[in-house]
């Protein structure tokens, strides 16, 4: 009997690290007019702007961050009732939670939600889309737009700032190139070495 329970308890515990939830929002005329985020158990993340997996872009989340994003899937039930609010309201974009797990998927689609779960897990995944996007265009940058990094490390001082920036240790590599690269405007450095120390400072 004991060794049935131990059986069952790793099986559950098998099934709980295979487990993935997935968002997507999809929003004509806006920029990006789609992405997705995909995100497992141990924090690794998958985010694509289009349904062709080479353009897809990986990082790890803070583990805190990551068992946030399951314990609010758990709340909103694994997404398998309805989330929309029926409201009346402008299109804010198509939204979709999923559930992705050995035991069955489970997804549910909204414009608008009332449900405060959802609307947390929600700017969770667009943190996570916003600090991948400037991960993205600050390489672009630094090799092809110099001029360009001033501009986009001020954007990211100012999601610091805001608290909006996520998989912060994703970003060190590129902060610290632009920090220690003497070709560049000095204010770009000198935002790029405030946000990297930061970011170091406050690692678990």
């Amino acid at each position: 009997m004991k060794a049935l329970l131990l059986l069952i308890i790793f099986s559950l515990a098998v099934f709980a690290q295979d487990s993935k939830v997935l968002f997507s929002k999809t929003f004509p005329g806006s920029q990006p007019a789609f992405f997705s985020v995909l995100v497992e158990q141990n924090g690794a993340v998958v985010y694509n702007e289009s349904a062709d997996e080479d353009n897809a872009e990986k990082l790890q989340l803070e583990p805190a961050i990551a068992a946030q994003i399951f314990e609010l899937a758990a709340k909103l039930d694994h997404f398998r009732k309805p989330l929309e609010s029926g409201l009346k309201v402008a299109n804010m974009g198509q939204k979709l939670f999923r559930w992705e797990a050995p035991s069955g998927n489970s997804e549910t689609k909204f414009n608008y939600s009332l449900n405060e779960d959802a609307k947390t897990l929600g700017d969770l995944f667009e943190k996570i889309a916003e600090s991948t996007r400037l991960i993205i265009e600050l390489n672009r940058a630094v090799k092809h737009d110099r001029l360009g990094v001033d501009q986009i490390t001020l954007r990211i001082k100012t999601a610091w700032d805001s608290k909006r920036l996520v998989g912060t240790p994703n970003m060190l590599p590129v902060l610290d190139r632009v920090a220690t690269n003497e070709a560049l405007l000095h204010m770009a450095r000198e935002r790029a070495a405030q946000v990297a120390d930061a970011i170091r400072a406050t690692a678990p």
